[in-house]
């Protein structure tokens, strides 16, 4: 049935299929399945085939609002900027490649030549993007409002542990933001982000420097930017709410 490319790194569908029926409790669409598992890289390669970013869309949304339901539901006491935080915590791309590879679906993806070459199963931005187009796939399996029923207990069975340890994260759901709310409660007007990169293209390691009023206050490093900003936001926060005075201007 499958037409996808025999990769000794590949494992063969079924054994997904398997796992998704038993944490769902419903049928599953392998041919719907099989096009959630398909890199725009693969179909690319095979004849343009249809691959699965219309499913990561639908998915998306599915996880959007199954996570703000729960979490809604559980923390009566959040703010409803507190609850974006939390939200922002779980679904966002980092979150969702983890636990992307606690159920191996890297080794499931079907990739181009070319993304099979650069590590592609284990990328951050791939394994988030299949996990939401899994989703999406298993919402359509089955008629509503059963398939958002199985798309909710498959959520749950990935998710609940990162919603609850978020939960208990305070400032570290977002350092950007904390740091933020610390430098405005301290009288501070502006905090800006300068970025610094070295290494080649496919190794580059960035260098954020963040300044409160122009005052250099935190460094960070990282793979990409965002872990850079959110690892110097964490120092500069740091600092300023054990009330560290900012160091002299070289």
């Amino acid at each position: 049935m499958s037409t996808q490319r025999s990769e000794p790194s590949q494992r063969p569908v079924d054994e997904l299929l398997e796992h998704l029926i038993e944490v769902t409790g419903e049928p599953v669409d392998e041919p719907l399945l099989s096009r959630a598992l398909t890199h725009r890289s693969y179909s690319y390669e095979n004849g343009a085939i249809p691959h699965n970013e219309r499913l990561e869309f639908l998915g998306d949304s599915v996880l959007g609002l199954v996570v703000t339901a729960h979490l809604h539901e559980t923390h009566g006491e959040m703010s409803e900027g507190e609850l974006a935080k939390l939200r922002s915590a779980v679904v966002n791309m980092r979150a969702l490649a983890e636990v992307a590879r606690t159920i191996g679906l890297g080794d499931f993806v079907r990739l181009g030549r070319g993304e099979e070459a650069t590590g592609g199963r284990d990328k951050d931005s791939i394994l988030a993007d299949t996990l939401e187009a899994v989703i999406g796939a298993i919402y359509l399996s089955t008629p509503q409002p059963r398939g958002l029923d199985a798309a909710g207990r498959l959520v749950h069975s990935l998710l609940d542990p990162v919603m609850r340890r978020s939960a208990t994260l305070g400032a570290a759901l977002d350092w950007k933001t904390s740091l933020q709310e610390a430098a405005a409660a301290a009288g501070a007007t502006t905090v800006a982000y300068h970025i610094s990169s070295t290494g080649p293209d496919h190794e580059k390691i960035f260098t954020a420097e963040v300044f409160v009023d122009d005052e250099s206050r935190g460094i960070g490093t990282g793979r990409t930017k965002k872990v850079a900003e959110q690892q110097a936001a964490q120092v500069a926060w740091t600092a300023i709410t054990e009330g560290e005075p900012a160091p002299p201007a070289s």
